[in-house]
């Protein structure tokens, strides 16, 4: 199976298998290469020794290729969960954007490639009727273990092209914040509506290390102008207003 209309290079990798007690994916994945070039990333992803592929890399200027058929289930996701399942490579299709990553040389992702990435999400989500909520982040899936791709990624921008869900943060005030230490019914509040959202995190009314990192992976996302894991005002409402848009 491949990109309808679009066009795109064949690059096979050979890290694949069968999905698993699915009947198709329901989730459409976005990672970051986090390597310094393309030719690197491509090697990495057709390496058999690195047990790791994608079903499709789009370069930084647009170019889109595909190495894994839809129909397979590529190893992208590694060690994951949502919604309360794991083997989240059975379930999705994984799509890599070349970028380097965090670190010195992270940097905005171009208009050509956020163009493609738009153009190859919208013909996957219609063969495949993704959900909005199911368009999601590496670090979504994989909180603290993964990072991209990152408080650069343009989700506003897909969303405004039918590809995902965003609401608007909530603007950064000043007033109570959650941070690790804190517990009660305020952080079990937290806690419920960070599952209820999708995220694999336990309630148990203490504000630790998990909740912290599970807080940052969702501002990564829905409020990236500022990923501490501390949840502020800011952090809680946008958290309200994405489960509302979830179950609109």
């Amino acid at each position: 199976m491949s990109v309808t209309g679009l066009p795109h290079e064949f690059i096979p990798a050979i890290n694949f298998s069968e999905r698993v007690g699915v009947a198709g994916p329901d989730i459409l994945l976005m990672h970051y290469t986090g390597v310094p070039t393309p030719e690197f990333a491509i090697d990495i992803l057709t390496n058999g020794e690195r047990e790791v592929s994608c079903h499709y890399l789009v370069h930084q200027d647009g170019r889109i290729v595909h190495m894994v058929d839809e129909d397979k289930r590529a190893w992208h996701a590694g060690k994951a969960s949502w919604e309360g399942a794991g083997d989240i490579n059975s379930r999705s299709i994984g799509i890599e954007i070349c970028n380097p990553g965090h670190g010195e040389h992270y940097h905005d992702f171009p208009d050509s490639q956020i163009d493609a990435v738009i153009a190859l999400s919208k013909d996957i989500i219609a063969r495949h009727a993704i959900l909005p909520r199911h368009v999601l982040a590496h670090s979504d899936v994989a909180p603290g273990r993964k990072i991209d791709p990152g408080e650069k990624f343009p989700w506003a921008r897909l969303a405004d092209q039918g590809v995902g869900l965003w609401v608007e943060p909530a603007p950064i005030v000043d007033g109570k914040v959650l941070q690790e230490g804190a517990s009660g019914d305020d952080v079990v509040v937290l806690q419920r509506n960070l599952a209820a959202c999708g995220y694999g995190i336990a309630v148990t009314g203490s504000y630790d290390g998990e909740t912290a990192t599970m807080v940052r992976a969702f501002q990564l996302h829905f409020r990236p102008e500022l990923c501490d894991g501390r949840a502020d005002v800011s952090t809680v409402a946008t958290l309200d207003d994405v489960l509302a848009a979830q179950s609109a």
